[in-house]
C-alpha cells in the first residue's frame, strides 16, 4: 500500500473506531442508568465512587432537607474536577468519551420513570452489581470510563506511581458509613454485596490492568524476546538454565506483560518454537518501569 492510499485509509479507520466507541459508551451509559433507576434506587443502595456519592447526596437533600435535586445536576458537578484531571493529564479523547458517558447516564437516569422490578434486596444487590460491572467494563474496553474516582485512580497509578486502591477503598467506606448512620446499616451492608459483585464482574471481563508473568523454556530466546516486544512493547530477560530431566543446557525467557496480550504472545511463541515450555502466572504487583499503552 503506497503512502497516499494509506493516508486515506487511516482517517477512515479512526472514524470507524470513534463511532464504535461512541455506540458502546452510549449503550453502557443507558444500561447503567436503567440499573440505577430500576434496581439501585429501589433497593436504596449506594454504589462506590461518584455514582454512590451522587445518590447519597440526592437522598440527603430529599429525605432530610426536603429538597428534590436532579441526579444529573449533582453527578455532573461531582465529575467536573475529575474530568479536568483526565483531560489535562490522562488523555483528551479518553476524557471526551468518558464525559459523554457521564452526561448520557446522568440525563437518562432523570428521564426514566420509576418502576419496581423486584423488592428482594438480595437480588437487587447481586444482579444490580453484575449489571453495573458489565456497564463499566464496556466503557473500559473501548478506552473510556464511567467517570469520578476512575479518573483519579488512573491518574495516581499511571502518572504518579501511587497505589490508588486504598484511597478509593477509603472513599467508598466513607460513603457506606455515612449512609449507614443516616439511613440504616442494612442498606449499607447490602451495598457492600453490590460493590463486590460489580468489582468481580469487572475483574472477570476487563483484564487490561492485570499483568501476567511468563517463564518460557526455549532454544529460540532472542526470537521470542523480539516477538514479545513487537506484540506488546514489553522487554524480556534471557536467563541461562540447566534442565534436570535431560541434563542439557537451555535458556529461560522471563517477561511481564498485560493479561490482554497473553493469548497473542503464547500463539507467537508456539509458532517460533513448538517445543517451548511456557508457564504463565498471575502477577500480584508490579513496580518500576512497566509500559502502559498511552491513552489518546
Amino acid at each position: 500500500m503506497d503512502e497516499m492510499t494509506q493516508s486515506k485509509v487511516e482517517p477512515i479507520k479512526e472514524i470507524k473506531k470513534d463511532v464504535k466507541r461512541l455506540v458502546v459508551v452510549v449503550i453502557a451509559a443507558v444500561l447503567m442508568a436503567v440499573n440505577i433507576k430500576l434496581l439501585v434506587r429501589n433497593g436504596k443502595l449506594y454504589p462506590g465512587g461518584a455514582t454512590g456519592l451522587t445518590i447519597l447526596l440526592q437522598t440527603v437533600f430529599e429525605d432530610i432537607c426536603g429538597i428534590k435535586v436532579q441526579y444529573a445536576a449533582i453527578n455532573i458537578i461531582l465529575n467536573a474536577f475529575p474530568a479536568y484531571i483526565g483531560f489535562k493529564f490522562i488523555g483528551k479523547r479518553f476524557t471526551i468519551f468518558s464525559v459523554i458517558m457521564i452526561l448520557v447516564n446522568s440525563f437518562v437516569v432523570d428521564m426514566i420513570p420509576a418502576y419496581v422490578v423486584t423488592k428482594d434486596i438480595l437480588l437487587i444487590s447481586v444482579f444490580g452489581g453484575i449489571i453495573n460491572g458489565v456497564a463499566i467494563s464496556m466503557c473500559l474496553m473501548v478506552d473510556a470510563t464511567s467517570g469520578g474516582t476512575d479518573f483519579i485512580s488512573i491518574y495516581l497509578s499511571q502518572k504518579r506511581g501511587v497505589d490508588s486502591f486504598n484511597i478509593i477503598l477509603g472513599f467508598n467506606v466513607v460513603i457506606l458509613v455515612t449512609a449507614g448512620i443516616l439511613f440504616g446499616w442494612d442498606k449499607a451492608l447490602y451495598s457492600i454485596i453490590f460493590q463486590y459483585a460489580s468489582t468481580q464482574t469487572i475483574h472477570l471481563l476487563y483484564r487490561n490492568y492485570q499483568q501476567v508473568t511468563l517463564y518460557v523454556v526455549t532454544d529460540h530466546p532472542k526470537e521470542i524476546c523480539n516477538e514479545i516486544y513487537k506484540i506488546c512493547k514489553h522487554g524480556a530477560t534471557i536467563i541461562d538454565a540447566h534442565g534436570s530431566f535431560k541434563g542439557g543446557n537451555t535458556q529461560l525467557v522471563y517477561s511481564v506483560i498485560n493479561a490482554t496480550d497473553q493469548k497473542y504472545v503464547i500463539k507467537a511463541i508456539n509458532e517460533i518454537d513448538s517445543n517451548a515450555f511456557v508457564n504463565c502466572m498471575n502477577t500480584q504487583q508490579v513496580t518500576g518501569n512497566f509500559y502502559y499503552r498511552p491513552r489518546d
